[in-house]
């Protein structure tokens, strides 16, 4: 049974996706393409630029993202906006999406051309205000999909995010929370992930038994230190919730641990990916897919040595889908571990592909 870690369902971007405004839906998806992956060009002739023109020199928070560009979602998968008098995009999707979203039934298509079995639905506010969606999803099709929750992560002990949190995981019957680390920007990170003031919300994660879905970013700075502080604060957590099981997405971070097709981790962050409790996210084309072609031989041996240093048993495969499809298809965004990661035995790769993730989560069998 293949299980896809991650990918996305999602409401027209054109609206506000369940969010209190349009605006603050595009706000969020402007700090998201401040340091894309994805390019960017100039509208009139396709000619590459930069996402420099999002943000203001100097500044890392929402407070720095530009207001007088015209920041809009356009057609065929395109993030739109204008300065110095002209229009550019970020090509965020796949170019054949015409309007922006990523329906239930869609996505079960793409399964079934790609031979997936069942992926974990993550959320995240860049694609809106996902509780319900997802809920719906994994109702209409338990077989197919097992969605996650997430809640204001910097505001997380708040009333209403604890009542949201509770409803997410009684009502809704959410199996695990997706975690971004990069939300507490929109705060100017007055806040951190370990605080004690949180203690009651990570208290609430670990006694519901949901995993943690968690999606790391080099706040405050964007570079290796900041992300290597990132990571001492993951391991404060780990340490005092051990009943919780983390799964680290897209981890670890190519730009800063990898050199000359080899992992060079530093040790306190081996220390945390060494934990029983968690797991580490093999989705590399989505941020990579770019400037490597498929099948990706720079990205192959990078899983490979993952495997030499944690084994099969720490780690999960994972698309991002429909994104990754900017790059290439979603077969594969599956192949180039598939068939072509050949240090694994067939049994370590069927642990990857999905028997990892069917122990972390309560996925139903597959009905004829």
């Amino acid at each position: 049974m293949i299980v896809d870690s991650h990918a996305h369902i999602f409401e027209k971007w054109s609206g506000a996706c369940g969010l209190p405004s349009r605006e603050l839906h595009l706000k969020y998806l402007q700090k998201n393409l401040t340091r894309p992956a994805a390019r960017v060009f100039r509208l009139r002739d396709g000619a590459s630029s930069s996402a420099q023109h999002l943000f203001r020199e100097g500044t890392t928070t929402w407070e720095g993202l530009r207001t007088d560009i015209d920041f809009r979602v356009g057609p065929y998968g395109r993030i739109e906006f204008r300065a110095g008098g002209e229009d550019y995009y970020v090509q965020y999707m796949p170019a054949a999406m015409y309007e922006i979203e990523s329906t239930p039934e869609g996505m079960i298509t793409h399964m079934n051309a790609a031979g997936i079995d069942h992926i974990v639905l993550q959320a995240g506010f860049t694609y809106g205000y996902m509780n319900d969606y997802n809920a719906l999803a994994q109702r209409q099709f338990p077989h197919r999909f097992t969605g996650l929750f997430h809640v204001d992560e910097a505001r997380a002990d708040t009333d209403y995010w604890m009542t949201e949190a509770n409803r997410a995981i009684h009502k809704l019957d959410l199996k695990g929370l997706y975690y971004s680390v990069e939300q507490f920007s929109r705060y100017g990170f007055d806040v951190w992930m370990d605080d004690e003031r949180f203690d009651g919300f990570w208290s609430l994660v670990e006694e519901t038994g949901r995993p943690v879905f968690i999606e790391f970013s080099a706040i405050p700075d964007y570079d290796r230190p900041s992300y290597v502080k990132v990571m001492a604060r993951f391991g404060n957590l780990v340490g005092r919730y051990p009943g919780i099981r983390w799964v680290c997405v897209m981890t670890p971070p190519v730009q800063f641990f990898s050199s000359n097709g080899q992992w060079d981790i530093p040790e306190p962050v081996d220390a945390i990916y060494r934990r029983d409790n968690v797991w580490l996210e093999v989705c590399y084309p989505i941020s990579w897919g770019g400037r490597y072609d498929y099948p990706y031989p720079e990205l192959q041996v990078l899983v490979q040595d993952l495997h030499r240093l944690y084994g099969a048993g720490t780690l999960v495969w994972g698309s991002d889908m429909p994104n990754v499809e900017r790059f290439c298809t979603y077969k594969q965004s599956l192949d180039y571990v598939r068939r072509y990661c050949d240090s694994m035995s067939e049994s370590e790769m069927d642990r990857v592909l999905g028997a990892n993730l069917l122990e972390i989560l309560p996925v139903p069998p597959r009905e004829a």
